[in-house]
């Protein structure tokens, strides 16, 4: 299991690659919650110990908000000091898919997207999103797909 902050600079390493290339923390953020909600559906544990909290604008890890809050809506910086290859390769695959699939959207609308998903409608706002609801409804998305 990781730290989400080693996902997160892998998810900004991936920005960084593309030409065009733009990740806010909110952006981050959601891209955080659909890899760990996707790797709860998989493999029925989660990718990294920092917990997912319901706030206003949707999931977001404290822990990774406030690493990176100085840079408001800029694009996040890559931290040169990151390896790649600290993530293993079958982690990476599935954070790439979730990258394909999620980061060619800007964080308001994926923020927009989990206002209307399960884990984030019914958890109290400012209290941990639980594990089992994002398996929950992560495994319901795949089968619907």
């Amino acid at each position: 299991m990781y730290k989400a902050a080693d996902i997160a600079s892998y998810f900004i390493h991936l920005a960084n690659l593309e030409e065009d290339g733009n990740i806010t923390n909110m952006k981050l953020q959601k891209l955080l919650y659909y890899a760990q909600g996707f790797h709860l559906a998989l493999l029925d544990c989660p990718l990294f110990t920092d917990e997912i909290r319901a706030w206003q604008y949707g999931p977001v890890i404290p822990e990774i908000y406030v690493q990176y809050k100085d840079f408001g809506r800029n694009s996040l910086p890559e931290n040169k000091d990151f390896n790649p290859e600290k993530i293993d390769s079958d982690t990476r695959d599935l954070i790439d898919e979730v990258y394909s699939v999620f980061g060619k959207y800007t964080g308001t609308v994926l923020a927009n997207l989990t206002h209307q998903e399960k884990p984030w409608t019914s958890t109290e706002k400012d209290c941990a999103i639980a594990h089992d609801l994002m398996r929950d409804y992560f495994k319901s998305q795949l089968v619907a797909g």
